[in-house]
């Protein structure tokens, strides 16, 4: 049987996506997006969690009709057709893949902050780990990722209290002025979507939740806990630091020391190291079952395709994904890793709101409005990133649209005979 087992209810579905979301980006992401737009952050976290929601609604609607993994590679293709799905899906592995070592390498940064080769080393001991762990089957993953998301949602919340209560946690700063302009907004949009991006992981699990009303209810559960726990830590980080957040690249332990609450220091970065963790074995999952659904349809290696008989997980993708990771760690930083990840999360996103949009009535449970929203939303958003993550994007992309072309003419007999569609 080639066939995954359909075991994850609501519950853990949720816990996937939460354990996705609520990842390192929680711990970091505020303070470059407050260096971009100034008092207009809140602003720019609302931009962002509607361009996710506009994506979520895409990704539920098409899981409703297409219950099997892949997530929007398979929506792709379904659609628009195989080169849509496959640019959709050779963004989420390549980016995604990226995420992961992004992850592992926040991870070793709160871990062992030095030195920078014991970082790398627990990165990579991190990163072989977590894919045994995926290796032994997905409700074991769901398990650990319940049990790191407790720990990191604990952490959070303590570190909140400690802040809000603390000796000086009304704030003594200067306020954040609103001094970046409509592209800092969109540039911080840009850098706080991609803390919320974890639904899509719950989406690439279709073909392991109970059934499609299932998988509906995780993504927007998921994603409303996601917001209110946000847009919590941003109001408390601007009224404690104020223009101090932009210029910390821990803003939740600053913030904890400019409270008069140093004891929370260490529970900040345990959060950090048990959020990591969590982010990555989701994306983990996520990503081996995209290149699954790929290998599937012969747009990576057939043998991609092979699912353990016992585990029911893709063992050859896992493994793979696995082994590519761990030559990130080793040969990137974390700047790099992010950068290269967010041109393709935005693409394969881009993709599933032109997939919804194009689904014919019958199958719509949202109106056609909230995909264009969605597709603008992703391509503005990612109009905003550094040169060099577009070039870098774009090269990449069409590497692996050229690799296809090439594969498609091997297959293909010629003229003479039948070829096999794209």
């Amino acid at each position: 049987m080639n066939q995954l087992a359909r075991r994850l209810g609501t519950g853990d579905a949720v816990v996937v996506g939460l354990s996705a979301m609520i990842g390192a980006g929680v711990f970091s992401v505020f303070a470059p997006a407050a260096a971009a737009a100034g008092g207009g952050l809140l602003i720019g976290l609302a931009i962002a969690a509607l361009v996710a929601f506009c994506n979520a609604v895409a990704s539920t609607q098409l899981a409703g009709t297409y219950p099997s993994s892949g997530g929007t590679y398979l929506y792709g293709r379904e659609v628009l057709g195989p080169w849509w799905g496959f640019l959709a899906g050779w963004g989420f592995v390549v980016g995604k893949t990226a995420s992961c070592a992004a992850m592992a390498l926040t991870f070793a940064a709160y871990a062992v902050p030095d030195p920078a080769w014991a970082g790398r080393a627990v990165a990579v001991a991190a990163v072989v780990s977590l894919t045994v762990l995926n290796l032994r089957g997905i409700t074991r993953t769901a398990l650990v990722a319940r049990l790191l998301l407790a720990l990191t949602l604990s952490t959070l919340v303590a570190a909140l209290f400690a802040i809000t209560t603390g000796e000086r946690g009304g704030g003594t700063t200067h306020a954040l002025a609103f001094d970046g302009g409509v592209l800092g907004v969109l540039q911080a949009a840009g850098l706080l979507f991609f803390a919320f991006a974890g639904y899509a992981r719950i989406a690439t699990l279709a073909e392991e939740v109970r059934s499609p009303a299932t998988l509906a209810r995780a993504v927007l559960v998921a994603l409303g806990v996601t917001v209110v726990l946000y847009a919590a830590v941003a109001v408390v980080l601007l009224r404690t630091l104020g223009s101090g957040l932009a210029e910390t690249s821990t803003p939740l332990s600053t913030a904890a020391a400019a409270a008069g609450a140093a004891w929370a220091e260490p529970v900040v970065r345990l959060g950090a190291v048990a959020a990591s963790l969590g982010a990555l074995l989701a994306l983990l999952a996520g990503v081996g079952r995209t290149t699954l659904a790929m290998a599937r349809e012969r747009d990576l290696p057939g043998w991609l395709a092979s699912v353990d008989p016992r585990h029911q997980v893709p063992d050859h993708a896992q493994v793979v994904v696995g082994s590519a990771i761990v030559v990130l760690v080793l040969a990137t930083d974390l700047r790099g890793a992010i950068g290269f990840s967010s041109f393709g999360v935005l693409v394969y996103y881009a993709v599933a709101n032109a997939a919804a949009y194009a689904q014919p009535a019958e199958a719509r449970r949202w109106p056609r409005a909230l995909n264009v929203l969605g597709l603008v939303g992703c391509l503005g958003l990612a109009a905003t990133l550094p040169v060099a993550s577009l070039i870098g994007g774009v090269v990449v992309l069409a590497v692996g649209v050229a690799g296809r072309a090439v594969a498609l003419r091997r297959r293909s007999p010629g003229p003479a005979g039948p070829s096999r569609p794209a």
